[in-house]
């Protein structure tokens, strides 16, 4: 017997985890704007390789037995009433309600559109100005700009390729001095200019930038990976600002519930959780969410569970692959420690797939 209404909204990687966890004790709906997850891992190669073009999407058809999934636009969660307001005006009742709506990431790590042909073509068109540039800028030097880096140069090996970093060291965030002098040393090695200490703006001029110090850098392609963006603007718009904090992410307690509510969650990338905002983190936030979502339907009988409070991760696994057969593995070890292991890790962990057979099978599809 399901016990309870779960409205799940996104459907990323915290999102379609939840939602599985749930799918045998709870009468779950997924509500996404996207007709298909978006494996986003994928999508800084979708964006330079035709043959990638469609690998990020994969079908949630399979995801939920018991559940489903609704491709719509959440606007407002009107507590009072306790439901989910859609843009069609539908409204979907909830006894526990989850925001997984995650973050939004610059281009071409993103999905554009509701529809795979509609993502696709942003994907193509990105995959034929990287073919037609002859100087390409990537500003920002974490994970992301790296990656993106690497990918363009093996595809463009005449292309001029600059990445431009505003802090003193490649991957700064990872707090590893060796993971940012490994990808310096690759990216030199492979004819890529790094500028470190380099805060880039638009020039005034069309395809022109300018650095800190006032040099014109001129490019006929650049990409901006300088951070994301929480997904939270319907929940301002909808009267929730007291949700979120500065930043716009939804502040929550150690069971990772909103604004003190016992059935109102938030998972992943658009919580204000301090740690890195990977996939694993999302997902490990699900599960204990799952958890406690499980405790609250059922808190009632001899077979109450208690619930559970999340511990941030402060030290994960981290790989950053520099194209399909090379890259960086941040593994922790005991100690405090941080092991910077070489390409044979990363290929095999991630960069050769991008973790592809692994999240269709998450969705139901073999790999």
């Amino acid at each position: 017997m399901l016990d309870g209404e779960v409205i799940v909204i996104g459907g990323g990687y915290g999102g379609i985890r939840l939602a599985r966890q749930l799918d045998g004790v709870a009468r779950v709906t997924l509500v996404d704007r996207k007709e298909v997850f978006f494996h986003r891992i994928a999508a800084l190669r979708a964006g330079v390789h035709e043959d990638w073009t469609t690998t990020p999407f994969i079908p949630y058809d399979r995801l939920l037995r018991n559940g489903r999934v609704v491709v719509g636009k959440a606007i407002d969660i009107d507590t009072g009433e306790r439901q989910v307001r859609l843009a069609t005006g539908e409204r979907l009742p909830y006894d526990v309600v989850v925001i997984a709506t995650g973050a939004d990431y610059p281009e071409p790590a993103r999905f554009l559109g509701t529809t795979i042909d509609e993502a696709a073509k942003t994907f193509t068109a990105h995959q034929e100005k990287i073919a037609a540039a002859e100087h390409v800028l990537i500003v920002g030097g974490g994970p992301g700009g790296v990656e993106l880096a690497a990918e363009i140069r093996l595809a463009r090996p005449e292309a001029r390729i600059t990445l431009a970093h505003a802090g003193s060291a490649l991957l700064s965030s990872t707090g590893s001095k060796w993971a940012g002098r490994r990808a310096l040393t690759w990216l030199e090695s492979h004819d890529v200019e790094v500028r470190l200490d380099s805060f880039i703006s638009p020039g005034a001029d069309f395809d022109t930038y300018r650095d800190g110090r006032g040099n014109i850098i001129e490019a006929d392609l650049s990409f901006w990976a300088t951070g994301t963006t929480p997904n939270t603007l319907w929940l301002r718009l909808a009267g929730h600002g007291a949700w979120l904090n500065g930043s716009g992410q939804i502040k929550v307690d150690r069971m990772l519930r909103v604004d003190g509510r016992l059935d109102v969650f938030a998972v992943g990338d658009v919580n204000d959780v301090t740690e890195l905002k990977i996939s694993p983190v999302a997902i490990a936030q699900a599960d204990i969410a799952a958890h406690n979502i499980r405790a609250y339907l059922g808190s009632s009988g001899r077979h109450r569970k208690d619930p559970r409070f999340y511990r941030p991760i402060q030290r994960t696994p981290l790989i950053v692959p520099f194209g399909a057969a090379d890259g960086l593995a941040l593994i922790p070890v005991p100690g405090g420690e941080t092991a910077v292991l070489g390409g044979r890790t990363a290929t095999l962990a991630k960069a050769k797939t991008l973790m592809t057979p692994y999240m269709r099978k998450q969705l139901g599809y073999t790999a």
